[in-house]
């Protein structure tokens, strides 16, 4: 199954990206999504390149943000889709049955259409307030996490879901207990001084059997 801790990267030069995801797979982050908004095609596909190199190396997952036609073009792992791109049918019929489609929700009616057209893990979110996204949906809180994965339990819906959104290392147990699967962290990882302590700490909580 999936590994439960993505780490979303950060970086405004490819420098700064690679940096910082080679920090997280050196801190022992097993999978990583790049996000590398608003960059030229050529700086996108540079970095990506290096990602993908890195990742092998370190036997981590490696999803790209958004961009489709870079996921197919360099081969990686898959593809997260937000909300407005690509939609999530359109994905599965370029990239194939074997590559990994998560798709961000903010409702549970965006979960039922994604898991319909084929994703396989839902980015739901935000959780609270976070300045790495500009366009930021309906924030959700514990209370909207648990509505909505109650929803999906009794629809029979199975996906694995990612919280998203300004998490910090206390939110982690109770946003577990209210049945998500993983976290996709972004800020937390960066700024983080001790990477390797704080990311064996992320999993030692999502690894924990939850006791209900």
């Amino acid at each position: 199954m999936y590994n439960k801790l993505q780490y979303i990267s950060q970086g405004e030069t490819i420098d700064e990206q690679l940096r910082n995801i080679h920090q997280a797979l050196d801190a022992g982050c097993k999978w990583v999504q790049m996000r590398f908004k608003n960059q030229t095609i050529k700086d996108t596909y540079t970095l990506a390149e290096a990602v993908k190199l890195l990742c092998e190396e370190y036997l981590a997952n490696f999803i790209v943000n958004d961009d489709l036609h870079l996921a197919e073009k360099i081969a990686a792992d898959g593809v997260h889709l937000g909300l407005t791109d690509t939609k999530i049918d359109e994905a599965r019929a370029l990239l194939g049955s074997t590559k990994i489609i998560g798709g961000t929700a903010n409702t549970f009616e965006d979960i039922q259409n994604h898991v319909k057209n084929g994703c396989d893990y839902i980015g739901l979110g935000p959780f609270r307030f976070t300045a790495t996204k500009e366009k930021l949906s309906p924030i959700l809180g514990l209370s909207g996490y648990f509505d909505i994965l109650q929803k999906m339990k009794k629809n029979k819906i199975e996906v694995p879901v990612y919280a998203i959104g300004g998490i910090t290392l206390r939110d982690v147990n109770p946003l577990i207990e209210t049945g998500i699967y993983g976290i996709a962290v972004s800020g937390i990882i960066t700024e983080s001084l001790e990477k390797k302590l704080l990311i064996e700490q992320l999993n030692e909580k999502l690894y924990a059997k939850v006791i209900v």
